[in-house]
């Protein structure tokens, strides 16, 4: 294909907005999505609606928490479920380590290599689930900086709600975040070093402002109080092929919504087959 249209979406329980999240692939042409919190297993993902909308899926659940997947209408290659060094979080198995949960899925399509990421949340500053978030990113970052080492020349991207908002513009109110996660200083740096490996917000260029996540509670998105957290960085190969970008902020309206909006890219590989150049012979 000559333009490849990548989005991601932490869609908030597939099984819940299965009808709203493929009714958006269609209608808006994507080619390949990211999904997360799809919270299922395998064997509870409603395939075959996707699959009669001409898209494959892959996915990476264990529960009814987080969990990973990606949707697309190429075949999606080279599966890799979780990056190397990822830590552990809770109680720890009979071996001693502790259990990996769902939040990596990597993948190629069409020659591109993918990401769909939930990094931790964090809880609050001083939890254990603010420093396994920062352990998870510190990590994260060192495995994507080896595989851009490895595989020079391969656009690569990481996508996903990185639950970080890089700037005090990318929150509704500093004031109300202030002591919260989210907006630490550790959490920015942790976001940072994926930058310094070599990514770039390939999103932010082209879409200056704009929130991806309302909260369900006090009317957080009539009143626009929202967050950016959602991110779509990619390697430079991958950032000189993006033409385009959007938020899709109309998909937070109507009837069961997710708390999250799609993040969008169109990627441009030059002409295509279908191009109406003359043949030469």
């Amino acid at each position: 294909m000559a333009v490849m249209r990548i989005a991601t979406w932490n869609v908030n329980s597939i099984r819940t907005r299965v009808g709203r999240v493929v009714d958006w692939l269609v209608r808006d042409d994507v080619d390949v999505l990211g999904m997360q919190e799809i919270k299922c297993k395998p064997e509870q993902f409603p395939y075959e609606a996707f699959e009669q909308a001409g898209y494959h899926v892959e996915l990476h659940g264990l529960n009814q928490w987080n969990g990973v997947a990606i949707a697309s209408r190429e075949p999606i290659e080279d599966v890799e479920v979780g990056f190397p060094g990822a830590p552990g979080f809770g109680k720890p198995l009979p071996d001693g380590t502790l259990p990996v949960e769902a939040r990596a899925i990597g993948a190629t399509v069409g020659g591109v290599r993918i990401w769909s990421l939930y990094v931790p949340n964090g809880r609050e500053l001083g939890d254990p689930h603010y420093d396994y978030k920062l352990d998870w990113l510190d990590k994260l970052a060192v495995s994507t900086g080896a595989w851009l080492q490895a595989n020079p020349g391969v656009p690569f991207a990481l996508m996903g709600d990185f639950n970080i908002a890089p700037l005090d513009t990318d929150v509704w109110s500093m004031d109300f975040f202030a002591g919260r996660t989210h907006v630490s200083e550790p959490e920015r740096a942790a976001f940072a070093q994926l930058q310094s490996v070599g990514l770039v917000d390939v999103v932010r260029e082209r879409v200056p402002q704009g929130f991806t996540y309302w909260d369900y509670q006090q009317l957080r998105f009539p009143r626009n109080e929202g967050m950016r957290i959602d991110f779509i960085l990619g390697s430079r190969d991958f950032a000189d092929l993006v033409v385009d970008a959007k938020i899709e902020r109309n998909e937070r309206k109507g009837t069961a919504p997710s708390d999250h909006v799609p993040v969008v890219v169109d990627l441009d590989f030059g002409p295509g087959d279908d191009d109406d150049r003359p043949m030469i012979f």
